[in-house]
Formats: C-alpha cells, sequence, structure tokens
C-alpha cells in the first residue's frame, strides 16, 4: 500500500494546500455535508470535526498527537452516527478544500489520505466507548509560577468524567485541529473544574500557545479521557512511593487528591524533581497537602541546585530510592530522560514489574 512521508512531494502538497485553508471553511464543509446528508453533523460542531478530520488527514504529527487526533475523532464518529456516511463525509472534505485551496497534485495526493484516515478512525470507532467526543471548556484562571510553565484552571460547560490519573486531549482555537494529551493535576471536585499543568517545549506549538498566549476567559476544548497507565487500583491500599518530574508531577498529585478524598490507611510519599527550588513551580499547593495530611511525605528532589540540603540533592528517581519501601506501589512521570531507564534500573534492584507504573508512551 502506498505511504506519504514528511519527504514526499505529494506530502508536501498536500499540507501545503490544507495550511493555507482558512478555518471559515468549515461553515462550507458544513452547508456542503448538509445539503448531501441533512442532520448528520451539528452546526456548532462542525469547525472542530472539519479541522481534526483535515490535520488526521494531512498527518506529520507526532505519534501522541495522532493519537489524541483519532481518540476524538473516533468518539466523534461513533456520537453522531457517522460511520455509515464516512464516504461522504471525507468528499465533503476533499471538496471543501479543493475550493479553498486549489494546489497542484491535491486530488490525488488527498484522495489516498482521506482513505487512510477514515479506516483509521474506524478502527478507533469500533474500540471507544459512548459519550461525547469533546468537553467545551472556559479557562477561569490561568497563573505563570515560571516563564515556561503555566497552570490553568478551567470549568467545562458540562462535567468531564475522568478519573485521577488519566490524561485527556486538549486543543486551543489558536491552533485549531492540534490535539495534544494533559493530565488533569486533581481529582474530579464539587465545583467541576480541572486544572491543567503546562511547560512550553522548543517545539511544542500548543503548549507555547496555552502558556504564552492563552489567557482567562478564553475557551479550550478537552477529548475524551484516556488511561494513561497511572490509575490507582482501588481494590488494593498498598503504600504509594510516586516519582514526579516537571509537570510530570500533574496526575501524581491528582493520584494523592484522590488518596486524601477517601483516606484508606495508606501511606504516600511524593518525590517531585526540578533544577532548583525556582523550579518547583507547585510549592504552595504541595505544602498545603503535606500540612493537612499526616500519612504524606513530599520530598523535594533537586538536580542542579548545590545551595540544597544533601538528602535532597540528585535526580528525583536516585532521591526517591531513598525513600523506597518493599510493599510500595511506584509511580513515575515526568520527562523521556527521566523515564528512559527507570523500570529496567527499578527491576535490577529487585522490584516487581507489577509494582512499577510508567505513563503510556503517547501522554508524556
Amino acid at each position: 500500500m502506498s505511504t506519504l512521508n514528511d519527504d514526499d512531494p505529494a506530502r508536501v502538497n498536500l499540507a501545503a494546500a490544507w495550511a493555507s485553508v482558512d478555518v471559515r471553511a468549515a461553515g462550507d464543509f458544513w452547508c456542503t455535508l448538509e445539503d448531501r446528508r441533512p442532520g448528520l453533523l451539528p452546526q456548532r460542531d462542525a469547525p472542530l470535526f472539519f479541522t481534526a478530520l483535515g490535520q488526521l488527514m494531512v498527518g506529520g504529527d507526532d505519534p501522541a498527537s495522532r493519537a489524541a487526533l483519532l481518540l476524538v475523532l473516533g468518539r466523534a464518529y461513533r456520537h453522531f452516527d457517522l460511520l455509515p456516511h464516512a464516504s461522504t463525509i471525507g468528499d465533503t472534505l476533499l471538496a471543501t478544500v479543493a475550493r479553498h485551496a486549489p494546489h497542484p497534485l491535491w486530488a490525488t495526493a488527498a484522495e489516498r489520505a482521506i482513505c487512510r484516515a477514515t479506516r483509521a478512525v474506524r478502527r478507533v470507532a469500533a474500540q471507544v466507548g459512548d459519550g461525547p467526543a469533546w468537553w467545551h471548556v472556559q479557562v477561569i484562571d490561568h497563573d505563570r509560577p515560571s516563564p515556561d510553565t503555566a497552570i490553568l484552571t478551567v470549568r467545562p460547560w458540562r462535567r468531564l468524567p475522568y478519573q485521577p490519573g488519566q490524561a485527556v486531549p486538549v486543543c486551543t482555537p489558536r491552533l485549531p485541529g492540534h490535539w495534544r494529551w494533559l493530565s488533569p493535576a486533581n481529582a474530579p471536585r464539587a465545583d467541576g473544574t480541572v486544572e491543567l499543568h503546562v511547560r512550553a517545549v522548543p517545539a511544542g506549538t500548543v503548549s507555547h500557545r496555552l502558556v504564552h498566549e492563552v489567557r482567562p476567559g478564553e475557551l479550550l476544548w478537552l477529548g475524551p479521557p484516556g488511561n494513561a497507565g497511572l490509575s490507582l487500583d482501588l481494590a488494593r491500599a498498598d503504600d504509594l512511593l510516586l516519582v514526579a518530574g516537571g509537570t510530570g508531577l500533574a496526575p501524581l498529585r491528582a493520584l494523592v487528591e484522590q488518596v486524601a478524598a477517601a483516606p484508606d490507611g495508606r501511606r504516600v510519599t511524593l518525590v517531585v524533581g526540578a533544577r532548583n527550588f525556582t523550579d518547583l513551580y507547585d510549592a504552595i499547593a504541595l505544602d498545603k497537602l503535606q500540612r493537612d495530611h499526616d500519612w504524606l511525605t513530599i520530598v523535594p528532589a533537586f538536580s542542579g541546585d548545590p545551595f540544597a540540603e544533601s538528602a535532597e540533592q540528585g535526580d528525583a528517581l536516585t532521591i526517591a530510592l531513598d525513600h523506597h519501601q518493599p510493599d510500595q506501589e511506584i509511580y513515575l512521570c515526568g520527562p523521556p530522560a527521566m523515564l528512559a531507564d527507570a523500570r529496567p534500573r527499578l527491576l535490577a534492584l529487585g522490584i516487581p514489574a507489577e509494582r512499577i507504573h510508567l505513563p503510556d508512551s503517547f501522554t508524556c
């Protein structure tokens, strides 16, 4: 089967054509689809659907972003019962882009690409559960504890049904069609608000906008929550050793809040890695958790601070091993460099594989 890669001229033409499409073309897409299949897709959801499907068709995103796109679209096709009309939807998308961005070699490359995208969505739609494809949320607070980190508090228009340790796809209208995974940093709250921790990375177009551009009052979209390999087994009450690096703190703090909401006798040690004290971006919330719960021990690990206490100098995993007890379940989340050798290192120390929990690759 033929494929398109980033160096293929057809792939380049396809990406160029899609990049030149104005988001207002989504209205044309919906009108054309409404003429062909009335009532198939709500008009208010057409822009979000159009940009997501177009981005999946073009490709070029990393595997994590593709996984987020597929989850969102798979749920959309299932929720709106679009699978019987997938060919019509694909043809409508192609016709819309052809009108708004005529480009050499568009037709041949686009037809192959939309066929591949539709097949991928069909596979995912057969596996995802029922429910909404996305949640509209409003940013109600945007805190910048450091130059490259933001803590966003968002309020969904309807409650987001997630569990601590899960991850959700996130999209901003500032970059439509691009979805990225983030893990809520809190257990579900009575008011339904969700806290998201974001670090801007050099190649992270979505993270850059969430950190540097988004402001309170703006709208975002959240996709369906997905398991990320970090959820607690509620049938057990083993003590926990949580090891966080950077914004990998978010899902682990949510686990702490989950235990706090229903204490079950377990003790929790949370090791938080940072280069120095100023990089410990969530210090106020962590201090409050420490003061409120005597079963919780929070240990900072500073990898580049010569003024830290000797027991706190080192990388997060090394410091965590100083606090390890045989009966603990170990959860780790952080940058790829931190996670790369974590499992082999822990296994080499005789820690059973079933007690080691790392995030799925697509969420970190």
